[in-house]
């Protein structure tokens, strides 16, 4: 909003200034200093503060940060999750860092030339992104899919250990 200039400038600059506490709120959860529900009191003056802004925003006059403050609007509610659930983080750098290597697989290789080529290289991709989050050895699992495939037998799961006994249990 921010790089487009004018009125939408001026939506961004006051939307940050607003969320700007956000963050160290957000951080004193993460590590234990401060509980979630003080943490949901704080954000709730914020929350109205931010949607008010986003609103203004969608009335701006800049058609592509009008669009993007009603879709924002639309989707406010998982906007705040963060503030809900536990485990969820306000921010995607965990989703942008796990496919990072997927973009620069694909600028270093000129992609792919066909739609199943494609869904290959994507599954390979989420295959290995859901491993390495779960800290779990990449070649040791691709090992054990190739060795029950020789036999016949189904592959490796690729849920987490407490996902699977609950699985198996039920």
């Amino acid at each position: 909003m921010r790089d487009r200039g004018g009125d939408a400038k001026a939506s961004g600059d006051a939307v940050l200034v607003q969320a700007h506490p956000m963050f160290p709120w957000w951080h004193r959860v993460r590590r234990g200093t401060r509980q979630r529900s003080s943490c949901r009191a704080a954000m709730t003056p914020l929350r109205r503060a931010v949607e008010r802004l986003v609103d203004v925003g969608s009335r701006c006059g800049v058609p592509k940060t009008a669009g993007m403050c009603q879709d924002i609007l639309q989707r406010r509610e998982a906007l705040w999750t963060f503030v809900q659930v536990e485990d969820v983080e306000p921010t995607n750098h965990t989703a942008e860092r796990a496919i990072r290597p997927g973009v620069l697989w694909r600028q270093g290789s000129f992609g792919t030339q066909s739609a199943e080529g494609s869904r290959c290289v994507a599954s390979r991709m989420t295959v290995v992104a859901t491993l390495q989050q779960q800290q779990r050895s990449v070649l040791e699992s691709l090992t054990a899919a190739c060795a029950a495939a020789l036999r016949g037998e189904e592959s490796p799961s690729l849920l987490p250990a407490s996902d699977r006994k609950s699985k198996a249990a039920a």
